[in-house]
């Protein structure tokens, strides 16, 4: 008896997915509920499992676009297999070991990596990784296309005519530009990046903030807070509390526009931009006001990392009330954060250089950034958006209010 393997439907507004990567090969037994398909749609990739024990006989190849509900493979579950798959333990997985004549096991590419690879014809023995645990990257391709082919030891030996030379320099100057399909997720960002600056009225106000204080705080109690909590202090925990502390206070800057309605929302899902290789992704946090710093360090390296490994569920990203960007990551000094609509604002955080500055009459130098506050200038007057700001850095100059919310 053959099980279909159909597309399941991941979001109200999804009507379409791409077969990023199979999981498990043609012909290969898998168990019941094992992930055996990644699934990319235009907001997040997602593991899909096996409906049924059995054999697997993939239909549609990687790299396919899928309406959902759409059979992309069948599972053959014969009854003794079926009834021997729970019971059974899988064996774990060993590396594959060296070939007799020293060849290394083939490695792992990412599914962008593959794609780019497989459209190029290049072999992937010649690359090496630059991801985690040596895993192949998609940049990591494209370095590789960059250089110039070495030529074989017989080629070098003979010398080209100048018809070979012409044709040698034709194939070159084709290579020069690569075309490559943009995934689901990179077409939503384009979609919704244009559809933010096309119906919102976007204006960007800076401010800079002397982050001495927090970094004081965060030398002089970062080892007792990770042996406590199991995670670091960082800056986002402050940059949360900060924001949630100037929402309260300029509550315009949470509401969002309905129509002719204003929708203050009384609540505090903060989103917190991730840079993955699909693109930015948004993870919210949810009442971030009821959340300590432990809390929020540890929610946000959990949404982080499942954005990164590609495991992000739609929930995850879904609503938000304010965001918070990190371009200083990077090492960006200044930027103007596009608006992630229905919200109103978005705050950008960037580098922090030491830079001198004047203190009771005195040049001294302080650890610096840069902040810039986007929104909707539909909603949210200059005067208001300026004394957001102004909060959010006075809240980070001064942890101790902050913390005692005064």
């Amino acid at each position: 008896m053959a099980i279909d393997v159909k597309v399941p439907s991941v979001g109200e507004s999804i009507t379409e997915g791409t077969i990023a990567r199979w999981l498990k090969k043609d012909g290969a037994t898998v168990r019941l509920d094992e992930p055996i398909l990644e699934l990319e749609t235009e907001k997040a990739t997602q593991e899909i499992p096996a409906p049924a024990a059995g054999v697997l006989r993939i239909s549609v190849g990687e790299g396919k676009t899928v309406a959902i509900g759409a059979v992309v493979a069948t599972i053959e579950a014969s009854t003794a297999r079926a009834s021997e798959a729970p019971a059974q333990k899988p064996a774990p997985e060993k590396p594959e070991p060296a070939q007799a004549d020293g060849q290394k096991s083939a490695p792992t590419l990412s599914p962008a990596a593959r794609r780019l690879a497989g459209e190029e014809k290049l072999d992937v023995a010649q690359l090496s990784g630059s991801g985690r645990g040596g895993v192949i990257l998609k940049s990591d391709v494209q370095e590789r296309l960059s250089q110039p082919l070495a030529a074989s030891p017989a080629e070098a030996a003979s010398p080209q005519t100048a018809s070979e030379r012409e044709t040698a320099s034709r194939t070159e100057s084709a290579s020069r530009e690569t075309r490559q399909r943009m995934s689901a997720i990179r077409q939503r960002i384009a979609e919704r990046l244009l559809a933010s600056q096309k119906s919102t009225a976007s204006l960007t106000t800076f401010n800079e903030a002397d982050m001495s204080a927090i970094s004081e705080l965060r030398q002089r109690h970062k080892e007792r807070f990770k042996e406590k909590h199991g995670v670091g202090l960082g800056f986002m925990s402050f940059f949360v509390k900060a924001c949630v502390e100037a929402l309260k206070t300029h509550p315009l800057a949470n509401a969002r526009i309905d129509g002719s309605d204003i929708v203050f929302q009384n609540f505090y899902d903060i989103g917190v931009a991730v840079s993955t290789e699909k693109g930015l992704m948004v993870p919210v946090l949810r009442d971030a006001d009821r959340k300590n710093f432990a809390q929020i360090e540890k929610e946000i390296a959990a949404l982080a990392a499942k954005a990164r490994d590609g495991k992000i569920s739609l929930t995850d990203l879904q609503g938000g009330t304010f965001t918070i960007t990190n371009g200083g990551t990077f090492g960006s000094m200044l930027s103007t954060p596009i608006l992630n609509p229905p919200q109103s604002a978005i705050l950008g955080m960037h580098a922090v250089q030491k830079r001198p500055v004047v203190r009771d009459e005195q040049i001294v130098i302080r650890p610096m950034m840069y902040l810039a506050l986007t929104y909707d200038h539909r909603l949210i007057d200059g005067r208001e958006a300026v004394l957001f700001l102004v909060r959010v850095k006075e809240c980070l100059e001064n942890p101790a209010r902050m913390l005692l919310e005064v």
